[in-house]
């Protein structure tokens, strides 16, 4: 099947889904131009990136942490949410798809119009303290502030060596279970557990991916493609039926 017939038979699974869910990662938002966060350098470019985004960095190198993540946060200020954002925010206006569970922590389906959006791994513009949980904005984590009671300033986000939120992880497996159609976009599937999640659906599972993943064998249909001129594609075709 060439990707053509793959995207018409993908749009044609849309249309006659009545429960569709998306799970979403890092190809999403690579293709708005955020940098994969394991391809910064600089102060941490001698440590492993799984360690800049620990829990042990926090405690243990806050200054290399906040500079880490103040960079991430400007890459997400200075960024767009592409097209095919906005075409699942319309595709879920016509009721076509009906929640979006997401590893990316830029809020990019947020800012696109999504709906029912499940942030597997939390969101980089919520700031709190990682002692007393009092919430702070965006810039007084980027200027290195403290809190007033002498804790250290985080986002939001699931760092190595903690887990995932426990509400927002069980409403996705709910989703994932019950749809008829799962649309895996932009991940490699390398992070455990999410990507467990593609094994959970009974329905039809289709990726969406720029290269193949060592679980390719678990989908129904696979698109190697981008997943911007996939998603407007796809959008079209669901218009013209």
């Amino acid at each position: 099947m060439t990707d053509q017939q793959a995207i018409e038979q993908l749009a044609s699974w849309l249309n006659h889904s009545s429960f569709t869910v998306v799970l979403s990662g890092a190809g999403m938002s690579t293709e708005s131009g955020i940098p994969d966060f394991r391809s910064h350098n600089g102060l941490w470019k001698n440590f492993d990136p799984a360690y800049v985004s620990s829990v042990e960095a926090l405690d243990n190198h806050y200054d290399l942490f906040n500079e880490f993540y103040s960079l991430r946060l400007q890459d997400v200020e200075t960024c767009n949410p592409h097209e095919g954002y906005e075409a699942l925010a319309r595709l879920q206006q016509k009721g076509l798809i009906h929640a979006i569970a997401t590893q990316n922590v830029d809020g990019f389906h947020r800012r696109s119009g999504g709906k029912n959006i499940y942030e597997l791994h939390g969101s980089l513009h919520n700031i709190y303290c990682h002692t007393c949980s009092k919430v702070y904005s965006a810039e007084d984590f980027k200027k290195g502030s403290t809190c007033s009671c002498g804790g250290k300033l985080r986002p939001s986000i699931v760092l190595f060596g903690e887990l995932l939120p426990e509400e927002v992880w069980h409403q996705a497996m709910s989703a994932i279970r019950q749809a008829d159609l799962v649309l895996i976009i932009g991940t490699s599937l390398q992070v455990y557990p999410v990507n467990q999640l593609p094994s959970m659906a009974k329905g039809k599972t289709v990726l969406i991916n720029r290269e193949p993943t060592s679980m390719d064998h678990l989908f129904d249909l696979s698109i190697y493609s981008s997943a911007k001129d996939t998603l407007l594609e796809v959008e079209q075709l669901c218009l013209k039926r």
